[in-house]
C-alpha cells in the first residue's frame, strides 16, 4: 500500500523534486540527495511510483542504496531484490550490514534468496550463510558480526589505533563497545570507547576492560535478549559460543524494534485476533479476515456454552423476568475484572517479574483482591436495586431486597472467580508451551460468561426460592 504523503511530510516535499531528476538528469540524484537520512531516503522511495524504485535506487551509490534498502518496508524492498537481476541485487546486499543483509533475504522468496548469496563475495557469502542458519527469533537471528574485539594483552595505544583502523572502514556497527579477547579468542571483558580514550598511557586492555560482561548464547530468545538489555541499560548484548567465543553482538536498535514488535504482537492477541504478520495498512483484505475471523469464530462458539447455560435456568427465566435485566451487568464484571488480570500478568510474565513457579503467589494474591473488587462492585448493584425501587424507576415487588442481595452476592463471585481466571490463564498457557498472550480478553470474557450464568442462577435459586422462583 502506498505511504500517504502526510506521514511523511519531508518525502512528500522532496519526492516531486527526486522524480524530475529520474527523468532529466538521474547523475544529479546521488550529489541532491546526500544530506537527506537514508530513512528519509527510504521515505521518498515508499511514495514515489512503485515502477521508480529500481531507478531510484540505481542512482545512488551502492553503499548508500544498501542503507536506503535497510530502512525500506520490508515487502517492498523483498519485491525489488526479487524483481532486480541477481548480480545488482546481489552487489545491493552485499553492501549492508550483516544482519539486515539476513533478515532481507530471510524475508525473500527461499529460491531467489539462494541465488543471491551465491553472487555474494566469498567472505560476505559465508558470513551470511552463517547468520541464516539461526532462527530468525533468537540472538543469533538478531546479531550482526560486525563488531570491534581487541585482545586483552594489547596496550591501549595499540588497541586504540586498531580501533580507529576498524572505524575507517565505515562497515562496523558496534564501535561503541569494544569487547576484549583472551589468547584463544574467547571474551573477556567489555570497555567503552570513551573508557579507552580515557585510560592512562601504558596500560593495557585488562587493566581497564569490565569482566564482567553479560552475554547470551545464539539460541537466547529475542524476547530474553530484550530483558537482559532493559535490565543492564546495554547499548550491545554480546552473543557468545559454548566456548565462550565471541561470535556477534545484537545492538540496541534492533532490541528496540524487537520490542515494538513484541508489544505489538501481544495487544494484538490479547485483542482476540492471530498476531497480523504485516503492517495494518499492507496487510491484504482476505488476509485480515483469515487473522480476525479464525478467533471471532471460536470466541462466538465460546458463547454457544452460555445461552445453553441459560437455556437450562429457563423455566427459572420464566416466573422472574427481573432477573434477567441483571445478567449483562454481572458478567460483564467478572469480564473486565478477568481482562485486567490477565493484562497485569501477561505483562509481568513478558517482563521477567513473574516466572512459572509464581502462579501460587499470584493466585493468594488476586482471591482477595478479586474478593475485595468483587464487594465493591456488588454494593453498587445492590444500591442500584434499592434506589430504583425506592425512587420509583422500576418496581421489583415486595421482595425487591432479595433481588438486591441475589446481584450483590452474584457480582462479588463472579468477580473473584474472573481475577482468578484471568490471572492463571497465562500460566497454564504458558504451561503447555503457549503464548500468555493468547489468553485474551474475549477469550476470558467468554469463559468468565459460561460460568457467570450458572453461578447467578445458582445464587438466584437459593436466595429467591419460595418467593419469585
Amino acid at each position: 500500500m502506498a505511504l500517504d504523503p502526510q506521514d511523511k511530510p519531508l518525502a512528500a516535499l522532496v519526492a516531486p523534486d527526486i522524480l524530475d531528476l529520474l527523468e532529466e538528469n538521474p547523475g544529479a540524484v546521488a550529489a541532491e540527495t546526500e544530506e537527506l537520512h537514508p530513512a528519509d531516503l527510504a521515505d521518498v522511495a515508499e511514495l514515489i511510483p512503485r515502477e521508480q524504485v529500481p531507478a531510484f535506487l540505481a542512482a545512488l551509490p551502492p553503499a548508500r542504496a544498501a542503507d536506503v534498502l535497510e530502512y525500506l518496508n520490508d515487502d517492498l524492498r523483498s519485491d525489488l531484490l526479487e524483481e532486480i537481476p541477481t548480480e545488482q541485487a546481489a552487489a545491493l546486499v552485499s553492501q549492508m550490514t550483516p544482519d539486515d543483509r539476513a533478515d532481507a533475504l530471510e524475508e525473500m522468496d527461499e529460491d531467489v534468496a539462494d541465488e543471491i548469496v551465491s553472487e555474494l563475495p566469498a567472505e560476505a557469502r559465508a558470513e551470511t550463510e552463517r547468520l541464516l542458519q539461526y532462527e530468525p527469533n533468537t540472538a543469533g537471528g538478531l546479531m550482526t558480526t560486525e563488531f570491534v574485539s581487541v585482545a586483552q594483552d594489547m596496550s591501549v595505544d595499540q588497541a586504540f589505533d586498531s580501533v580507529r583502523a576498524l572505524a575507517r572502514t565505515g562497515r562496523r556497527e558496534a564501535t561503541y563497545a569494544i569487547y576484549a579477547t583472551d589468547s584463544q579468542g574467547r571474551l573477556a571483558g567489555v570497555l567503552s570507547l570513551r573508557e579507552l580514550l580515557a585510560a592512562q598511557p601504558g596500560a593495557t586492555i585488562a587493566d581497564v576492560a569490565r569482566t564482567e560482561v553479560v552475554s547470551v548464547s545464539p539460541a537466547t530468545d529475542r524476547q530474553e535478549v530484550a530483558r537482559i538489555t532493559a535490565n543492564y541499560d546495554l547499548i550491545a548484548v554480546p552473543v557468545v559460543s559454548e566456548s565462550r567465543h565471541l561470535i556477534g553482538v545484537v545492538t540496541v536498535d534492533d532490541i528496540i524494534d524487537v520490542i515494538e514488535e513484541e508489544q505489538t504482537e501481544d495487544i494484538q492477541k490479547m485483542g482476540g485476533l492471530e498476531a497480523l504478520d504485516e503492517p495494518y495498512t499492507s496487510i491484504s483484505f482476505w488476509g485480515m479476515i483469515r487473522k480476525r475471523g479464525v478467533w471471532l469464530c471460536l470466541l462466538f462458539v465460546g458463547s454457544f456454552f452460555t445461552a445453553t447455560a441459560m437455556e437450562g435456568f429457563e423455566d427459572e427465566l420464566s416466573r422472574a423476568l427481573v432477573l434477567s435485566l441483571f445478567i449483562p451487568l454481572i458478567v460483564s464484571s467478572g469480564g473486565n475484572s478477568g481482562s485486567q488480570a490477565t493484562a497485569l500478568i501477561i505483562r509481568a510474565l513478558s517482563l521477567g517479574e513473574l516466572t512459572q513457579k509464581d502462579w501460587w503467589r499470584v493466585a493468594l494474591r488476586e482471591l482477595p483482591t478479586g474478593l475485595t473488587l468483587g464487594a465493591l462492585l456488588g454494593l453498587f448493584g445492590v444500591a442500584r436495586v434499592v434506589l430504583w425501587q425506592y425512587l420509583g424507576l422500576w418496581d421489583y415487588g415486595p421482595h425487591y431486597w432479595r433481588i438486591g442481595l441475589t446481584v450483590g452476592t452474584a457480582v462479588v463471585a463472579i468477580v473473584t472467580l474472573g481475577s482468578l481466571a484471568g490471572a492463571m490463564l497465562p500460566f497454564l498457557l504458558r504451561r503447555f508451551g503457549l503464548d500468555p498472550a493468547s489468553a485474551s480478553a474475549p477469550f476470558v470474557a467468554t469463559i468468565v460468561d459460561v460460568t457467570g450464568v450458572l453461578i447467578y442462577f445458582g445464587v438466584a435459586l437459593l436466595l429467591l426460592s419460595g418467593t419469585l422462583l
